[in-house]
Formats: C-alpha cells, sequence, structure tokens
C-alpha cells in the first residue's frame, strides 16, 4: 500500500494557480476552468452604507461565497460599517456582475472590485 502525503501549497495568483494545476497534469482546457476557483480573497470593504452591505452579502451568499459584516447590520441602526467579503476569484468576478445590476452606489463598489480583481493576474 502506498502512503499519501498531505500539504498546504500557496497559490497566491492565477499564473500560480495555473501552473500548479498543470504539474499536476490536469488537462490543459480545464486549467482555466479550475484556476480562478483556487484563489481565495478576502476582501475588507470600508464605510459601506449598510443596506448595500445586506444586498452584499445576499448576492454573495447566492454564488456560494461569504460576506462577514457587523452584528447590528440587519437592523441598520448604524447608518455604515466595514464588511469582508470572503470568496475565490470566480464567485468574486460573478459578484462584480451582479452587483452591477443595481443602483449607482453598488454599481461604483462592483467597479471598484474589478479594479481590485485585475491586480490579482
Amino acid at each position: 500500500m502506498t502512503e499519501q502525503n498531505l500539504r498546504i501549497i500557496e497559490v497566491k495568483t492565477l499564473q500560480n494557480a495555473r501552473e500548479e494545476i498543470s504539474k499536476i497534469g490536469s488537462d490543459p482546457e480545464s486549467i482555466e476552468i479550475m484556476a480562478p476557483k483556487a484563489i481565495l480573497k478576502v476582501i475588507k470593504l470600508e464605510n459601506v452604507v449598510l443596506q448595500d452591505a445586506i444586498i452584499i452579502k445576499q448576492d454573495m451568499l447566492s454564488i456560494g461565497g461569504e460576506v462577514a459584516v457587523p452584528k447590528n447590520t440587519f437592523e441598520l441602526h448604524e447608518k455604515t460599517g466595514d464588511i469582508l467579503i470572503i470568496g475565490n476569484l470566480k464567485q468574486l468576478k460573478e459578484l462584480v456582475i451582479k452587483l452591477k445590476r443595481h443602483y449607482s452606489r453598488l454599481k461604483n463598489i462592483a467597479n471598484k472590485l474589478d479594479i481590485l480583481l485585475r491586480e490579482v493576474n
């Protein structure tokens, strides 16, 4: 019987993900599909209108990601707060598309997120 070895590898960029997936002999056509799923990012968004935070959370949950919000977000006692958007690159790019369908404040967040995600390559 063979013994398995486990180790955690750091995958920080799309190029790095492509290389790691290629190293194990995956089908070259599948690499572009899998690479964006291999990179988890946590993005801090500061001073978000809490109404927007709720929509961002709902949109991200619908695509399998997560958004950490302040504990009283749903009570809307505070006007703004900081949130953490948690997801892989594929999910984050889908979030950009979803947010661009909303009103101008969320479209603005989508545009900023889109610019930030371009830096990951």
